[in-house]
């Protein structure tokens, strides 16, 4: 066998994820939750809007009605978005960062682990504003959707992988 040519297992070994990630949207309400509140809510608004009916004042239940439409609406909004989602994977050879929107459309960008860099925008009182992954003319902001201390984190343990990958793994 030819030594120029790579064996199967070391194939293997440069296409296993050294480092992996999803970074996902947080939402604090739970569908459970989501439940309870458009309950509570639809309450308030009937009860609300019964001395106004006995008045003869029915137009401002619709009022109430649309109120209570409007917030479920933009529940059902925020936890569309919350479907997307970020995927960052490592491998000695490659790192893709995939960008997933709520309707399902994937952008995928690869860099080479060896010429990429992690740039940080820090800001001393409120911490990690912006993390991106810097190669030549590529410059993609990742982590949009976690707090400064999360991203802080990710950007630690994303940096020490890549130092490992260009160590020689």
């Amino acid at each position: 066998m030819d030594g120029s040519k790579a064996t199967f297992g070391e194939t293997e070994r440069f296409e296993q994820p050294v480092f992996s990630a999803v970074i996902r949207p947080h939402r604090s309400l739970s569908p459970q939750g989501f439940r309870i509140v458009m309950v509570l809510v639809c309450l308030t608004s009937v009860v609300a809007s019964v001395p106004f009916l006995i008045l003869g004042f029915w137009p401002v239940a619709g009022f109430f009605g649309l109120d209570f439409l409007g917030l479920y609406i933009a529940f059902r909004v925020s936890y569309r978005q919350g479907e997307a989602f970020e995927l960052l994977e490592l491998t000695p050879i490659r790192l893709l960062f995939r960008k997933v929107s709520p309707r399902g459309e994937v952008r995928d960008w690869q860099f080479n682990p060896l010429w990429t860099r992690l740039d940080r925008e820090v800001d001393e009182e409120y911490g990690m504003q912006s993390l991106a992954l810097a190669s030549r003319n590529e410059h993609v902001v990742i982590a949009r959707d976690l707090s400064p201390p999360e991203r802080e984190t990710l950007a630690e343990a994303l940096g020490r992988a890549l130092a490992d990958v260009k160590r020689g793994y």
